[in-house]
């Protein structure tokens, strides 16, 4: 069966690449809603999309659309999610899943009641660099592992310095943005749930008084594993990367935190320095082609909606922790 979409939200991201990714996992895109019906309008027409409508209710009851694909700004989600859901339509919503994880368990809720799927679009755990990450820790290729890195300081583009720099209200700041993918990636990669977080953020004058455009911290992992955090939207020059180091090696992850299939890792232990093979697959396509096995009763997504819970709970931790500067324990109610 094709899996027959319908976008709430003319984002940026699904023109570049969740519209093509779709279309390439053997799906079709038969509406988008937009709050504003002239943008929706030239959306539609600019991306070959049929319909367009300005009403969510009206796209979820459209009887043509199987799956809804939600990248509005994040306060909608929730309300969105949920309107899908009790229409019977399958979900991918764009990280964080909502504001509270009250939220976020309601959404999930909706969805379990309703019987569709409700994914979390966490593009990162979809790179094969991860997966190679997670598939040499799961062999024992570095022993124990002890602690990891992120480096996922990079410079908001000028066409997406809007909303997340200046609406607190819609999830403003680099935390919710960026940290929350970082925690998808490493509770992927390391097999293993955070549980506290330390953490100070920074306000360089990118965004609006009150918005961090960039946080440093540490979280700590069961089996006592430390991860280190940079994450922020001001720097135009530096690399990204992703780190593990346990008793017996490493694995180091150049440029591997983007959206492209990019990035090298090596393994480094007492044999010498060895990079392990990857590919360039795309990872917007890798995780519409879970998603659509999921919608046909074929498997899991690639990041579920406990997944996206636990992202919240861990962003939000975060946040907490930026502003009472002592550790915050991470709590899902999962």
């Amino acid at each position: 069966m094709t899996v027959r979409w319908g976008l709430i939200g003319a984002s940026t991201i699904a023109r570049e690449w969740v519209i093509s990714a779709i279309r390439e996992t053997g799906g079709d895109i038969v509406s988008v809603m937009s709050s504003s019906a002239e943008r929706g309008r030239s959306y539609a027409t600019e991306n070959g999309i049929p319909r367009h409508v300005a009403d969510v209710h009206a796209l979820v009851n459209d009887p043509d659309v199987h799956a809804v694909y939600i990248s509005t700004t994040n306060e909608l989600h929730r309300d969105q999610a949920i309107a899908a859901a009790r229409a019977g339509k399958h979900i991918l919503c764009e990280k964080p899943l909502a504001m509270s994880l009250q939220d976020a368990h309601a959404m999930a809720k909706a969805a379990k009641e309703a019987g569709v799927v409700l994914a979390t679009n966490h593009h990162l755990r979809n790179a094969s660099t991860h997966i190679a990450m997670r598939d040499a820790i799961a062999a024992g290729k570095i022993g124990k592992p002890l602690a990891a890195r992120v480096f996922h300081a990079v410079y908001l583009p000028v066409h997406l310095q809007g909303w997340r720099l200046d609406k607190p209200e819609a999830g403003a700041g680099v935390i919710l943005d960026i940290t929350v993918h970082d925690t998808d990636t490493l509770r992927f990669v390391l097999g293993r749930d955070p549980v506290e977080v330390v953490a100070f953020s920074q306000a360089a004058g990118m965004g609006k008084p009150g918005v961090e455009d960039g946080v440093m911290g540490v979280m700590r992992f069961e089996d006592g594993i430390l991860a280190q955090f940079h994450d922020a939207f001001t720097t135009k020059y530096a690399e990204t990367g992703f780190e593990v180091h346990g008793t017996e090696g490493s694995l180091v992850g150049r440029n591997v935190m983007t959206q492209r299939p990019d990035g090298t890792v090596t393994l480094r232990n007492a044999d010498g320095e060895q990079q392990l093979p990857t590919n360039a697959s795309n990872l917007y396509e890798t995780a519409l082609k879970a998603f659509h096995a999921a919608v046909a009763g074929k498997g899991r997504p690639s990041a579920t909606a406990e997944d996206g819970i636990w992202s919240v709970a861990t962003g939000l931790a975060v946040v907490e922790a930026t502003k009472s500067g002592s550790a915050v324990k991470i709590e899902t109610g999962l």
